[in-house]
């Protein structure tokens, strides 16, 4: 079934168009990543969605039923009240619901002898005690616990006021508010802001589970990865759909790209060609061979002709080390460091090779960028000591972007520091960076976030350092600039210790994780989902501990594949869905076809149109048959 279903959609601000025939469609249950540079209209479309934007052309339809639920802006929070009362007060109809149970509860007891009266209540009883159950009347307090927990809110935080609340945290509440209301489609603004990694977990399984439709804006590919079934691209104004998670969507996006590429090569061929027999119709100057210059003049004209599909602009860049290091790149050896009475991290100890991948995690203001700091000695430990190892340089990139002068123009401030380079050869690698034409005489201080990240990483990239030091470097990029970078340091010979949240990154790069919590600090081998399994595999009990090596082997060979046929058993369920989905459509336009009196002007045009139906109905029928078929499967081996 169709939930939401967008057509030709337009929306534009002044004279600028943001939204241009845009075509959606959301199934019930399908979870859409809405992806899209900065400015590009998703915000403007999830608005519209959300009933709080008006459309300028074009229509929305959402199904009858449907409730929407748009994450809840800041100022929509009551003042004054806790963070407990904001969520208890949802629960309004339950409570009311749970005194007329009382209530009748109270009647019938007093009753003696009505028959009547009494069956009457009993039945008014049932029905309101099944709503009551739907309504979570008899667990609101424990979902409400859970949503809090999930979300990062500690129980000594329930009763704290609205009001005291960081942005962060109030997004948060929000963000629970929505979850317990369960409309049958959640849309979520950039969810993923201010969450930590297990927070973030903990959303991504909600969201899964979730029942009803979902629409979310993230720049967290990780997220969109786990979380997502189809994924919608706005560029231009323009809106692509596709299937599957991010990754699949980045490699049917190339795919598509390279299609369309081909076609437009082959179509300009083609017109080359055709001109080149014109003008050799039109150089023999008869009679016949001009008519037949003009015939293809016209059949040219008529053409419809295919635009160059434009790949999307972003940046380019290599990262090449100007020496090679020794075997031991750095040795950092039982580290401490405190602030006041806060104790960051202490007896912490880090050996680092040539070309290793580390990834420092940990929850925020536990000392990741302290760490950092102090690695690259711009920072005394308060304990142990730091030692590199021989032919080191050291290349670090700063997320507050300190190092750059903010009275400097984007050219100065790179020249200043390679000033023995060409102004040319300054400005193609700013040119790398999308810095063209007079882009290079901006002001630092005038460069948005993401601008000021690309001037250091322009520079970073001129110094061919052999240990790059990164900390948080994704901050401020789109998901394009994101995917150049890492293709970038996957390349790079040298060696990388990083700080990020990106765990999309960090899979890609890191084969370690350096953890830090306020309790430990604990190293794992590979990337973050090899990190993730380790983190939560279930101890092996005191039976399985008594096996051999082998068979605890065999048994979690057992396990993989039970994963992947479960995995390819929701594959095929979603596959059916969305077949489903497309059968219904299509016989919804067949109807309005066949309702269409002009129709039957031409008898056999009528006839095909109804041949064309019933074989729709009676595919409908085979692809519920295909569905339900994949959700008994799915359930059994549940």
């Amino acid at each position: 079934m169709i939930a939401v279903s967008v057509r030709g959609l337009s929306k534009s601000f002044g004279i600028h168009t943001v939204l241009k025939n845009v075509d959606l469609t959301i199934a019930e249950g399908a979870r859409i990543g809405l992806v899209g540079v900065n400015g590009s209209g998703k915000s403007t479309l999830m608005r519209i969605l959300a009933g709080l934007d008006t459309e300028d052309a074009g229509e929305v339809s959402i199904a009858r039923g449907i409730r929407v639920g748009y994450l809840a802006q800041q100022d929509m929070l009551e003042h004054g009240s806790t963070l407990w009362d904001e969520l208890e007060k949802l629960y309004a109809p339950t409570f009311e619901m749970e005194k007329r149970l009382r209530a009748l509860e109270a009647e019938m007891a007093s009753l003696h002898g009505d028959g009547a009266r009494f069956e009457s209540l009993s039945t008014e009883y049932d029905r309101l005690t099944k709503r009551f159950e739907e309504a979570d009347g008899y667990s609101w307090q424990s979902m409400i616990t859970g949503v809090l927990n999930g979300l990062g809110f500690s129980p000594e935080q329930y009763h704290r006021s609205v009001d005291s609340l960081s942005g962060g945290e109030k997004t948060r509440l929000s963000l629970a508010r929505l979850l317990l209301q369960k409309p049958e489609l959640l849309l979520l603004d950039e969810p993923t802001n201010h969450l930590d990694m297990d927070t973030l977990q903990w959303l991504e399984n909600t969201l899964v589970s979730y029942r009803g439709s979902v629409l979310v804006i993230s720049h967290d590919r990780y997220f969109l990865d786990h979380v997502c079934t189809g994924i919608a691209e706005l560029l231009g104004g323009v809106l692509e759909q596709y299937t599957g998670n991010y990754t699949a969507y980045v490699a049917k996006r190339q795919e598509r790209f390279e299609t369309r590429m081909r076609a437009y090569t082959l179509q300009q061929k083609e017109i080359e060609r055709q001109q080149a027999i014109i003008a050799r119709y039109r150089m023999f100057n008869r009679e016949k061979s001009i008519k037949a210059a003009e015939s293809r003049e016209k059949a040219l004209e008529r053409m419809d002709r295919l635009e160059k599909p434009e790949e999307d602009r972003g940046i380019r860049l290599s990262f090449q080390a100007a020496q090679r290091t020794g075997e031991d790149v750095l040795i950092a050896d039982s580290l401490g460091k405190r602030y006041g009475d806060k104790q960051l991290f202490q007896t912490l100890s880090l050996h680092i090779r040539s070309g290793e991948r580390l990834a420092i995690i940990g929850p925020n203001g536990i000392g990741k960028t302290t760490l950092l700091r102090i690695l690259i000695g711009e920072e005394a430990p308060d304990t142990g000591t730091v030692r590199l190892g021989s032919n080191v340089s050291i290349g670090y990139y700063d997320q507050q972007q300190a190092h750059l002068d903010e009275n400097k123009t984007v050219l100065d401030e790179v020249w200043d520091r390679f000033p023995r380079m060409e102004q040319s050869d300054i400005r193609g690698a700013l040119g790398m960076f999308l810095f063209t034409g007079d882009d290079v005489f901006q002001p630092i201080h005038t460069l948005s976030g993401g601008e000021k990240g690309r001037v250091a990483l322009t520079t970073l990239m001129l110094q061919h350092d052999n240990l790059l030091v990164l900390d948080e470097p994704t901050n401020h990029l789109d998901m394009d600039s994101r995917e150049a970078l890492e293709d970038a340091l996957s390349g790079f010979g040298g060696t990388i210790i990083t700080v990020s949240h990106d765990r999309y990154f960090i899979n890609r790069i890191a084969d370690r994780i350096l953890e830090i919590t306020p309790d430990a600090v604990s190293l794992y081998l590979g990337n973050y989902d090899d990190y993730f399994e380790k983190k939560n595999r279930p101890q092996e009990t005191e039976a399985a501990a008594g096996k051999t090596r082998t068979q605890l082997d065999k048994e979690k060979q057992r396990e993989r594949l039970g994963r992947e046929a479960q995995r390819q058993l929701k594959a095929r369920a979603q596959q059916a869905e969305k077949a489903v989905a497309e059968a219904e459509a299509e016989i919804s336009r067949l109807e309005d076809r066949l309702a269409d009196p002009a129709l039957y002007n031409d008898p056999g045009k009528a006839q095909e149109t109804t041949r064309l139906y019933q074989a729709a109905q009676q595919r409908l029928t085979e692809l519920y048959e295909a569905w339900e078929s994949a959700e008994a499967e799915l359930n059994n081996l549940n």
